[in-house]
């Protein structure tokens, strides 16, 4: 059983991720922590919880997503993962981003290492597989475990919404394609943890999700019996 933390951080109320199981080893996906007080509490709740932490997933090279990318992977000397179509974005997008919505530059000088559609990042007794759903920037992917049927979705899916594609790094045709060919055929009780906002499962977004309006279907009965012990929600 998979234990999970969630840190809402910076002015976006990102979701930062503690993932770890009962070998107390564990990842964190998407450390936006843009104050040092975030980070702080970050490492210090995996600190006080015995959680081991090797491995930084990013579900994409937006600001918000990597505020606290270098600073976690350095006192954790821990590996960064991330979709190398983000790299550009990393390096030089994320300046005009900030500029206009009148953030403190994210640091672009973190390693990473990466990652593409089928691999699998293991911790622990855990296997997250990578599924690629670029749209909302190129680069974007989703850590899918079937065994724990969780999904993080970084900004690709949201409850009762999408990732936005009004940016030069987004796409609308391949996001929408990417959510119905590889995320709606996964099973209903699928909990999805979205990079910001509440969870949600995959048979409700399949058929309530507005924006994948006309494409909703009816569902069969959802499995609920496999429950998430999420913290901090």
């Amino acid at each position: 059983m998979l234990n999970i933390k969630k840190f809402t951080v910076n002015p976006f109320q990102e979701n930062c991720l503690l993932i770890w199981d009962e070998t107390s080893h564990g990842v964190i996906v998407d450390p936006g922590c843009m104050r040092n007080e975030e980070t702080a509490e970050l490492l210090h709740y995996a600190e006080a919880s015995g959680v081991v932490v090797k491995k930084i997933l990013l579900t994409h090279g937006h600001f918000d997503h990597i505020y606290g990318v270098k600073a976690v992977a350095a006192a954790l000397g821990a590996t960064v993962y991330m979709n190398a179509a983000d790299a550009e974005l990393v390096a030089t997008g994320n300046q005009l981003l900030t500029q206009y919505y009148r953030m403190p530059d994210a640091p672009t000088d973190f390693e990473f290492t990466p990652v593409k559609e089928g691999d699998e990042i293991a911790f622990g007794n855990t296997k997250f597989s990578v599924i690629e759903t670029p749209g909302h920037t190129f680069g974007g992917v989703c850590y899918y475990c079937k065994e724990e049927k969780l999904l993080v979705s970084g900004d690709t899916l949201f409850a009762g919404a999408i990732g936005r594609t009004d940016s030069q790094w987004g796409d609308y045709d391949k996001l929408i394609v990417a959510i119905m060919e590889k995320l709606m055929g996964l099973d209903g009780d699928v909990e999805v943890i979205p990079g910001h906002g509440p969870v949600t499962n995959i048979g409700y977004e399949r058929t309530h999700n507005p924006f994948l309006q006309p494409f909703n279907e009816p569902d069969g009965d959802i499995d609920n019996e496999d429950e998430l012990y999420i913290q901090g929600e």
